[in-house]
């Protein structure tokens, strides 16, 4: 029931077909329920970017990269939050923690509304970041609980290209709110994707975990799946390698009003050139599901990791030698964010693939320690700006050098799928 034919000659076409008759509702629905449960995070921390100079003019915060602290507490608060769902929905299944984690998201959503003071709105935020937790979680485990190999790369490709959408429009969506209202009514749009998501999915996602397939939720059981997953060498290696990604990812997220606005003067038209570089990775979302099932996930993500630590490395010397344009800033971070749509979903699926009876643990653990990390690596290159895009290009090029260690570790040195099961 968990795993479909994946020795059909057409992979999605089967998967397209388990969609109708195993999920009860079309492929393309399930793809865009997948793809809005993760992208409330995008939306949640992208539609807030125009608006930081306003909410540190709102609480007279003095040190402006303070203001990244918005982006930095609430992926803490989603990193903590995905430890619980994961295995709470191996027990009682998928969608009554996904209401239960939406329902702490609107919360939290309701606190930032109302904060009086900075802290209570970084408090809010940490409310909703654990509370997004669980879609993300809930997403990736429902995914595995229908798809595996590489079928369930593309799958994830395909929800990566929906999903990467969000960062293009979202700064944009924000732009435009503050212009017409305040700071808090980006709360208020967000307050309107949670509830439209938590109807979406409530009256036409099914459960994917039916209760024949649910682990018990009890201290030995516990045990036993977090000692699965990290005894696991290949869910533990490419999930470090996850985090390093995610890592480059908020530093960019979390420097980028400051890059493009006090760098290169830009103003208010930030958002076009931002949603232009996250454009890139859905190219390479949509380049990945074409090629995966040909080429093997390890053979596309292994090369594009290889060629996003050169491409940084270049961008670092050529900035050392001229400070860069926009063009060429531009030019360098879209190169490298299209390798990083080639290697997020593939990643994902890897370190998920030998996870098929645990993937509620799997998942939680896998997105706690990817985000976890990210987050913190991700805050210290933005808390590093300077004026320049330095601190940016070098922590692209470290953390991309960093997760290519980790998977030369897990692959014993092998690259490039070699020795790569078919299936795989």
């Amino acid at each position: 029931m968990r795993n479909p034919d994946t020795s059909s000659a057409d992979p999605m076409e089967a998967a397209r077909r388990q969609a109708r008759e195993k999920l009860g509702l079309p492929f393309v629905e399930f793809i865009g329920i997948i793809a809005l449960m993760m992208a409330l995070t995008a939306f949640s921390v992208d539609v807030m970017l125009p608006a930081l100079p306003e909410i540190g003019d709102a609480f007279s915060i003095a040190d402006v990269n303070h203001r990244q602290l918005v982006v930095g507490v609430y992926m803490i608060g989603f990193a903590l939050g995905q430890i619980i769902y994961g295995p709470l929905s191996d027990r009682f299944g998928r969608k009554a923690v996904l209401y239960v984690s939406l329902a702490i998201y609107l919360v939290g959503t309701v606190l930032c509304m109302l904060a009086p003071e900075f802290g209570h709105l970084l408090a809010g935020r940490l409310v909703q970041g654990i509370g997004c937790g669980g879609p993300r979680v809930i997403a990736i485990a429902m995914v595995r609980d229908r798809f595996e190999g590489r079928a369930m790369g593309k799958v994830m490709s395909f929800v990566m290209m929906v999903f990467i959408i969000v960062p293009v429009i979202a700064p944009s969506v924000g732009g435009a709110i503050s212009t017409f209202g305040p700071w808090t009514w980006m709360f208020a749009f967000l307050l309107l994707v949670g509830v439209t998501l938590i109807l979406w999915a409530g009256i036409r996602l099914p459960e994917t975990c039916p209760p024949e397939d649910r682990t018990p939720l009890s201290v030995a059981g516990l045990v036993k799946a977090f000692k699965t997953v990290l005894t696991t060498r290949q869910s533990v290696g490419y999930s470090i390698s996850l985090g390093f990604m995610f890592g480059s990812l908020i530093g960019y997220v979390s420097s980028a009003q400051q890059v493009y606005q006090e760098v290169f003067g830009l103003g208010a038209s930030f958002p076009i050139f931002f949603g232009a570089v996250a454009v890139f990775m859905s190219a390479a979302s949509l380049a990945n599901a074409t090629m995966v099932e040909r080429l093997g996930m390890r053979r596309l993500s292994h090369s594009a990791l290889v060629a996003m630590a050169l491409i940084m490395f270049v961008c670092m010397v050529v900035d050392e030698i001229s400070p860069l344009s926009l063009v060429a800033f531009t030019s360098f971070f879209g190169a490298a964010f299209f390798c990083v749509g080639l290697i997020l979903p593939n990643f994902n699926a890897i370190a998920m693939e030998p996870l098929g009876r645990v993937a509620g643990m799997g998942s939680s653990l896998i997105g706690a320690y990817m985000t976890g990390v990210g987050a913190v690596l991700g805050t210290l290159v933005g808390q590093s700006f300077d004026g320049t895009v330095q601190p940016m290009i070098r922590g692209f090029a470290g953390f991309a050098v960093a997760s290519l260690i980790a998977v030369l570790i897990t692959e014993r040195g092998r690259l490039f799928g070699v020795g790569e099961n078919r299936r795989k």
